[in-house]
C-alpha cells in the first residue's frame, strides 16, 4: 500500500466544535464556530475533496479547548486549529486537507485548555 492510500474509510476528518453553553460561559459557538463548520463543507466539497477515501467534515460537542475557540482538530494527525474567518478556513482546506501541509500559524498553542 502507497502512503498516499487511506487505511479508513476516510484519510481526513476535520472535527468542528460547535457546543454552546447555556449559562453564557464562553464557548465555540459565541466566536463563529457554525459558520466555519459551514464553510468548510462547502469549501471541502466544491475542491473536491469530499467522499470515500477522502475528506469528511464532522461537528462535534465540547473539545474541551475552549480558550483558544473557535477549535477545529483534523485526523488522523492530531493537529488543532483556531482560527478567525473564512479565509483561514479555506487555508486550512487548500494547505491541510489537500496538500497535507500544517498550517503552522493557525495551530492552538498546547498549553491552551478549557
Amino acid at each position: 500500500m502507497s502512503d498516499n492510500t487511506p487505511t479508513g474509510y476516510y484519510s481526513r476528518h476535520i472535527f468542528f466544535c460547535l457546543n454552546e453553553r447555556p449559562n453564557g460561559e464562553d464557548c465555540c459557538h459565541l466566536h463563529g464556530a457554525k459558520e466555519g463548520f459551514d464553510h468548510c463543507k462547502r469549501a471541502v466539497k466544491d475542491a473536491g475533496l469530499a467522499g470515500k477515501g477522502q475528506v469528511r467534515v464532522n461537528k462535534a460537542g465540547c473539545l474541551d479547548r475552549c480558550a483558544a475557540g473557535p477549535v477545529a482538530v483534523v485526523y488522523p494527525e492530531g493537529t488543532w486549529y483556531t482560527f478567525v474567518d473564512t479565509a483561514d478556513i479555506d487555508e486550512i482546506v487548500e494547505s491541510h486537507l489537500k496538500n497535507g501541509e500544517v498550517v503552522e500559524r493557525l495551530l492552538v498553542p498546547p498549553e491552551l485548555e478549557r
